[in-house]
């Protein structure tokens, strides 16, 4: 395990690193998630062992630290994983990342480009969404207030997000992860898909294929996107067919 400090208070933001060789590639998670859980058989899967893997946990999340006084806006969230990257000497960074961690990566990109070489994005945010107090995720996190939240919001998420993801999700700091949730739904100025749109470097998004055509899809690729989708999986595209998901990202990569 590897840290650098993020913040002027000296907030840690912690990752599980894995020796190779460059360029560095760097898994970040989603919402409520870590990136150790959700990445660690792609990391050392064949196709894509052997370089140098940072599996990095954003704050509040994990391993890494909780600070109260962070805001968790994407911009945030980019800036401090900015930091950490540079505190370890990685530039040129190949980044996996998946549904917020993949909205905070095109952040990270747009601010900070000389840091990402590549993106492969996993079902990743790219608009607003629309707060619905009946729906998993963010949408239904930003349905009720930060108070109401933490005052026994959280304990119907507990219910709803189910046993896989609430094993994750029970580890980060219920305060980052509504604020987290809340600057997500929001989203950025310009969008995170207008953002994508921009990008010079080679990028890549992944859906899965039960979810129908991805809305917005001629357009990501009319922009030099690659979209996949991917089959038998749902939002989780990575645990849920990892060979797929595997063989896929390499091509990516290559």
């Amino acid at each position: 395990m590897r840290n650098a400090a993020v913040t002027p208070r000296g907030d840690l933001m912690r990752w599980v690193e894995l020796p190779g060789r460059d360029a560095p590639r760097v898994y970040v998670h989603g919402l409520g998630s870590t990136s150790p859980a959700y990445f660690t058989e792609s990391a050392v899967h064949p196709l894509l062992a052997g370089h140098r893997s940072l599996l990095i946990d954003l704050l509040g999340h994990g391993i890494s630290d909780r600070p109260a006084d962070f805001d968790y806006s994407l911009e945030s969230h980019a800036d401090a994983l900015a930091t950490a990257l540079t505190s370890a000497g990685v530039s040129g960074a190949e980044l996996i990342a998946h549904s917020m961690g993949g909205s905070v990566a095109i952040v990270l990109a747009a601010r900070h480009p000389e840091l990402v070489s590549r993106l492969v994005l996993i079902d990743a945010n790219l608009d607003p969404i629309t707060p619905d107090p009946n729906a998993p995720g963010s949408s239904g996190i930003t349905a009720c207030s930060e108070r109401e939240f933490l005052d026994g919001g959280w304990e119907k998420l507990r219910d709803t997000a189910g046993p896989h993801w609430w094993s994750t999700m029970r580890l980060a700091d219920p305060t980052a992860l509504h604020r987290s949730a809340v600057r997500l739904t929001r989203g950025t100025t310009p969008t995170m898909r207008e953002l994508l749109l921009k990008l010079p470097i080679p990028r890549t998004f992944f859906f899965p294929a039960a979810d129908g055509p991805f809305p917005g899809a001629e357009g990501l690729e009319a922009a030099g996107v690659r979209v996949v989708a991917v089959p038998d999986c749902g939002h989780n595209i990575m645990l849920d067919n990892p060979e797929v998901f595997a063989r896929e990202t390499a091509a990516a990569l290559a």
